[in-house]
């Protein structure tokens, strides 16, 4: 991605101590962004926050917060209000994935992946999409699924919850026509990030077959659609071929395949 700022304004990215979020918060401060990353875990945000600081001039502002909580949003947005952060890029990146029945999950879990999926990214663009208007320019990155069309057995939850970010974003992005902000959804499949747990060999036949794609170009795909103002991307060839059938498949038939998985699935 060329750099296309000079170091005026912040990108902040949620779940940035780590994975993608990292990767986001290192090329966005390659583009000319300052950036504030956001995640639970300190100590990799400070990893995050150093890396950044090695291939770049930008000013990092760490902010340790919980994602989960109903104040989680207010949290950030106070802190970047304190430290005077003019944000013109929102990357709600933070996610939770698991391979579980939602009668099976715990109810623990089944808050977990609602708060950090639904209600903060939500509140974060409420937030900062305000002052995005206000200036006439900002961009807003939400990460949606392919699991978004599909009630894949074990993953029914987080298709659940991605759903609702294809649509609330769609919702907002109508809604910011004509005000220089944009809102963009990313439609990942698989991505080779630890979220996923598989095999080593594994990894490299869904990398070979294209069904996964590496962090770094799932990110530069992103980015590029963000940018360009899009309305979305869906990354990997084999995503786009697949999403028709998939659609369409029958309960009957999916709820086959969830009877064969279940002894499989982990346990949260």
């Amino acid at each position: 991605m060329k750099k296309i700022r000079n170091h005026t304004s912040y990108a902040l990215i949620t779940g940035a101590a780590s994975g993608m979020g990292r990767i986001y918060a290192i090329k966005l401060a390659r583009m000319g962004y300052n950036v504030v990353i956001v995640d639970i875990n300190a100590a990799g945000l400070a990893e995050t926050a150093a890396k950044v600081k090695e291939t770049s001039e930008a000013s990092v502002l760490e902010v340790v917060q919980d994602l989960s909580t109903m104040d989680a949003a207010d949290k950030v947005f106070e802190a970047t209000e304190a430290a005077g952060c003019v944000v013109e890029v929102l990357v709600n990146n933070a996610g939770v994935m698991y391979c579980q029945g939602i009668a099976e999950t715990s109810e623990r879990m089944l808050k977990l992946i609602m708060m950090v999926h639904m209600h903060t990214p939500m509140m974060l663009c409420r937030k900062y999409v305000g002052g995005m208007k206000e200036r006439g320019c900002g961009y807003i990155l939400n990460i949606s699924s392919l699991a978004a069309w599909m009630s894949w057995p074990g993953i029914g939850m987080y298709g659940n919850t991605k759903m609702f970010v294809r649509n609330y974003s769609r919702e907002l992005r109508i809604e910011c026509q004509k005000t220089g902000v944009s809102v963009t959804n990313a439609y990942f499949g698989a991505v080779d990030t630890p979220l996923i747990p598989l095999k080593d060999s594994l990894r490299k036949l869904a990398r070979c077959l294209t069904v996964m794609i590496t962090p770094e170009k799932a990110t530069e795909r992103a980015l590029r659609a963000t940018f360009r103002r899009r309305r979305g991307t869906m990354p990997g060839l084999l995503n786009k071929i697949f999403l028709p059938f998939i659609i369409i498949l029958p309960d009957f038939l999916l709820g086959w395949i969830y009877r064969m998985a279940k002894p499989y699935l982990m346990k949260v």
